[in-house]
């Protein structure tokens, strides 16, 4: 079955590729449409899901659950990738040879991309808006605790492309999710592209290690805040409290709290307050702190072992532990980030430059929250998965990072 939606894949992507922007608007803004329509049948399918999911946690199913206000996210999230400019055709270079050949360096579309996903049924509302206005054929292959909202919802999808007169097939959907389906795309050269794997740490290095085919690493966020000693200590806990507890189950929520000793003593008790305690009179989850030893010196919290600093909880629990200065909280942070987001609260001009100079991550942050990284906060539309490694792409992936180029030399009949 999957060599076969394979073939039909390959078979696309010539016609991916030479549909008009004009076309492949309509067809974004028909599946947007349809995606509406079929509110109903999604969100019975992702009750399906969840009732089987009992073996998730609660930050976990947060991330499955769909409901209508989601769904319309959804469908808002491809209008604004319609409305894009189109990132095929762009000359990104011209030459004119002594010859008098022009050359030109142009941006074309990768061809078949396959993308390797788990519980974030939203994922393939996302690259299927991307793929298809980049020009691109995909093929996802979601996890088994999201496949029946990703059957639903890719039905919808291939709806609107048949409405708008585009070949359905440009979207396609592996309805086999177990590891022998990963294997296959992992290695289908004759057929895939680019491989994207978007999940967790055991899938990405899976994907990593095993793929024959072009692959890009995607995130893995243990996201650091080093909290300065010039710091303002309102703006601080208002950051860390958005980066940690407003979805702690994506892979730009902080994980690492790193605070300077010259403030600890005075912050490390407000950042109780405001993580623990007020949560906890609010009715809603305390954040379980995992403190370095230090730390347990100024405030209340679980001893952390030495792998809480090497972990991406994508839960309430955030490790947090003292260092002497910037230049420490640098240290740490070369030793233990993913590259994926790390942020620097100060008001010290100096300690900000040396801080963005310094850290070696897709996104910098200084005063502002790790959960900015995100393909449509960064004016993509939408993203497909954020890239943590330095070849090709870098951060949140639009349709700019689904494009290669080629080159195209006009002659008036020169010879070499």
């Amino acid at each position: 079955m999957i060599f076969s939606l394979l073939k039909r894949a390959k078979a696309c992507v010539t016609e991916a590729a030479c549909l008009t922007e004009a076309a492949r608007n309509k067809a974004l803004l028909s599946m947007a449409e349809h995606l509406v329509l079929h509110t109903q049948d999604i969100l019975e399918a992702n009750a399906k899901d969840m009732e089987k999911a009992t073996h998730l946690s609660l930050v976990m199913k947060d991330r499955l659950a769909l409901n209508a206000w989601r769904i319309e996210a959804m469908a808002e999230g491809i209008r604004q990738v319609a409305s894009l400019s189109d990132p095929l055709g762009k000359v990104l270079d011209r030459r004119l040879h002594a010859n008098g050949m022009k050359i030109q360096k142009i941006t074309v579309p990768f061809g078949v991309v396959a993308v390797i996903f788990e519980s974030r049924p939203n994922v393939s509302a996302d690259t299927a808006a991307l793929t298809v206005k980049s020009g691109n054929v995909c093929i996802l292959r979601g996890g088994k605790d999201s496949l029946c909202s990703c059957e639903a919802i890719v039905l919808a999808l291939r709806e609107g492309l048949k409405k708008a007169g585009v070949p359905e097939d440009l979207v396609q959907l592996v309805k086999d999710p177990t590891h022998e389906s990963a294997g296959v795309l992992m290695t289908a050269k004759e057929y895939v592209d680019l491989l994207i794997p978007r999940g967790g740490k055991g899938l990405i290095k899976a994907c990593v290690e095993n793929a024959t085919v072009p692959c890009i690493e995607t995130g893995t966020g243990i996201c650091h805040i080093y909290v300065d000693s010039t710091a303002d200590f309102d703006k601080a806990l208002a950051i860390i409290k958005n980066a940690k507890t407003s979805r702690p189950s994506v892979c730009n929520a902080a994980e690492v709290c790193l605070v300077s000793q010259d403030i600890a003593p005075a912050f490390l008790p407000l950042l109780r307050k405001a993580l623990v305690d007020d949560r906890l009179a609010e009715g809603q989850k305390p954040v379980e702190l995992r403190l370095c030893p230090l730390s347990l010196a100024y405030t209340e919290g679980k001893a952390a072992g030495e792998e809480d600093f090497d972990t991406e909880f994508l839960d309430y629990i955030l490790a947090v532990k003292i260092v002497k200065d910037v230049k420490d909280a640098l240290t740490h942070i070369s030793l233990h980030s993913t590259h994926h987001s790390d942020a620097i609260i100060t008001e010290a001009e100096e300690n900000a430059r040396l801080f963005i100079a310094s850290v070696d991550s897709a996104a910098v942050y200084v005063n502002a929250s790790t959960r900015f990284t995100d393909g449509g906060e960064f004016g993509n539309g939408a993203e497909i998965g954020i890239s943590t490694q330095k070849l090709h792409a870098r951060g949140p992936m639009g349709i700019g990072e689904l494009t290669t180029y080629k080159y195209v030399i006009e002659g008036t009949g020169q010879i070499r």
